[in-house]
């Protein structure tokens, strides 16, 4: 909690410096990027990622979310807040907490990271994180839209998670924990609400697939998904 009130106080000062510039107006955003069914070889799962800001042109307050519910129960959940500057055109620092919800037992951590535009319009949110035990875990997330027509949307994502030790109570390995490629097709009804279908392969290695085997669950997946994107 007081990770979360030294973030909200920090961009709140930031935010009031700028406040008086008539030409820097107080600004907000709420994604939806993700609120998909995924059809799974096991159970189907129900994801949700979103993610809101708000603030002025340098100075921001982000809140990211992920979670993952199967069955009716919530097997993943994640909860970011963070301060983000901007840094270079199309590029933001981010520092802030990350709070693993589940699984259980609960974990924190430092949040840095860089989220942007890269060369050839590649979306980027590339984080490290720095948990209480020691704990260090780089992830990369890395997006490309690929316009069909001004509506018709082909997006492929990867997405990486990277882990300095094992921590056997949470099915994380060390070294390279996990990763998962996408690829969504959208239609855009308007920029702001965008039905899509897909498909989505997950795969475990090392240490982390095996912990997934012992709890009876594939190291691999191929999922077929369908979903909304909405951002207002």
């Amino acid at each position: 909690m007081k990770s979360i009130v030294a973030v909200m106080m920090f961009a709140g000062l930031s935010s009031a410096a700028l406040a008086g510039g008539e030409d820097d107006p107080l600004l907000y955003k709420v994604m939806v990027d993700k609120l998909e069914l995924r059809n799974a070889n096991g159970p189907n799962a129900l994801v949700l990622e979103a993610d809101a800001w708000i603030g002025y042109d340098l100075n921001k307050l982000w809140i990211k979310t992920d979670v993952e519910r199967v069955n009716g129960n919530t097997e993943e959940a994640e909860l970011q807040f963070l301060y983000s500057r901007a840094v270079a055109p199309f590029w933001d620092f981010q520092v802030g907490w990350r709070h693993d919800i589940k699984p259980k037992p609960t974990r924190d951590y430092l949040a840095l990271g860089f989220k942007g535009l890269a060369p050839y319009q590649f979306e980027v949110d590339a984080g490290l994180f720095i948990g209480e035990s020691g704990q260090v875990n780089a992830r990369v997330d890395a997006e490309y839209e690929y316009m069909l027509t001004q509506k018709l949307i082909l997006s492929p994502e990867v997405a990486v998670n990277l882990y300095s030790q094992n921590d056997a109570e949470v099915g994380i390995g060390s070294g390279l924990s996990d990763m998962e490629l996408g690829l969504r097709l959208r239609y855009e009804i308007r920029r702001e609400i965008a039905p899509y279908i897909g498909v989505n392969w997950t795969r475990k290695f090392g240490q982390t697939a095996d912990y997934a085997k012992a709890e009876g669950e594939d190291a691999s997946d191929v999922q077929l998904v369908a979903g909304i994107r909405i951002w207002f």
